[in-house]
């Protein structure tokens, strides 16, 4: 009898949950709809909203994104700060950062235009993690974690912001916390009923713990193409070329076929399929007002990515370097800064509508 009850409890509020998330991603999936013939359709007009809806542009930082307290989310604000500094410490003592002033202070300020054209409540810490792996993530409270292969894997300067804009937007939406809560939830008919009848929030107190950061990055797939979405808006609301996330994995997958297994590991926590892919690009035609010119590159980018090419060179010298091989030298060595006279311009790289780029 009182497993029965518990029973029904739990799906009353997983209904009750998953209305509140319906509700939340109605406006991010309305207008994913499939044409009623074969034909091709035409390309949709973009349609502006001044509704506050997460369609709003003008209303990114003023609009209600998922973090409120509730069936869909059930830790506040300071709490998914504490959780995620918890994790931080965890990160970085089995991790080796990138301390190098120029590519850290650059990475942040990257992240940091980011974050202020997007929804999130919390402040930024932004660190570089010394790892060849392609990726990017972020834990609950925004202490957010680059590594340096995604750097070196990015053509431009967009690129590595369309992929970080994907990982604000997750923090911005509080899917960590929605995530747990729903698995919660999902436990509750295996709870006592002594539990379930001294409150909900002694419930979720029994089964606050996480497990490992990483293991909670996988995201459902609802979450992903939220991010997805969420994150060509605050690429294009930075004045960055919003193509540049689906370009981005497009490029992944393609490299992934060339050389099977050397990038099995990158994004695994956030797989782009094909249709989430062209879901995205429908968005960008169909939300985003086109701007005569995007912001696609800068020469700064291409000097810390320089940089940090000669830096992870010598990591990898240190390390074959034990003392029992012999060390080369080559008889020509070219100029390890890599300055030249056509490099000194430190104007960005602007992309126009028709796809050419000017230098500005």
């Amino acid at each position: 009898m009182l497993r029965s009850v518990a029973m029904a409890v739990c799906l009353v509020l997983s209904g009750a949950w998953a209305a509140a998330q319906n509700q939340s991603s109605a406006d991010f999936t309305a207008s994913s709809t499939t044409p009623a013939s074969d034909t091709t359709p035409l390309p949709k007009p973009v349609k502006t909203y001044h509704d506050g809806s997460l369609r709003d542009i003008d209303a990114i930082g003023n609009r209600k994104v998922g973090c409120d307290r509730g069936l869909g989310n059930w830790y506040s604000i300071e709490k998914q700060i504490e959780m995620g500094q918890q994790y931080s410490h965890q990160v970085e003592s089995t991790t080796k950062l990138i301390t190098d002033p120029e590519i850290t202070e650059y990475v942040n300020r990257i992240g940091q235009n980011l974050v202020r054209n997007s929804d999130a409540q919390v402040p930024f810490t932004i660190k570089v993690i010394d790892t060849d792996d392609v990726n990017a993530f972020a834990l609950p409270g925004g202490f957010f974690y680059v590594d340096s292969g995604l750097i070196l894997a990015a053509d431009n300067e967009a690129e590595l912001a369309g992929v970080m804009s994907h990982e604000i937007a997750h923090v911005a939406a509080c899917h960590l916390a929605r995530e747990n809560t729903r698995g919660q939830l999902m436990q509750l008919a295996s709870i006592p009923l002594i539990f379930v009848g001294g409150g909900i929030g002694y419930a979720a107190q029994s089964l606050a713990g996480f497990a490992i950061p990483m293991g909670f990055l996988q995201f459902t797939r609802g979450f992903e193409s939220e991010a997805d979405f969420l994150g060509i808006e605050y690429l294009y609301k930075a004045g960055y070329d919003p193509g540049a996330l689906t370009a981005f994995f497009e490029k992944i997958k393609t490299l992934e076929q060339h050389k099977p297994g050397t990038l099995a590991k990158a994004f695994e926590t956030h797989p782009q399929t094909p249709d989430r892919i062209e879901k995205t690009q429908q968005e960008i035609n169909t939300l985003l007002p086109p701007e005569p010119l995007y912001k696609l590159d800068t020469s700064e980018f291409q000097d810390v990515k320089e940089r940090l090419a000669i830096l992870e060179n010598r990591h990898r010298i240190d390390k074959t370097h034990g003392g029992d091989g012999p060390t080369l030298r080559r008889a020509s060595q070219s100029n390890p800064t890599g300055d030249s006279a056509g490099d000194s311009d430190d104007h960005p790289t602007l992309k126009r509508r028709d796809g050419s780029s000017d230098s500005q």
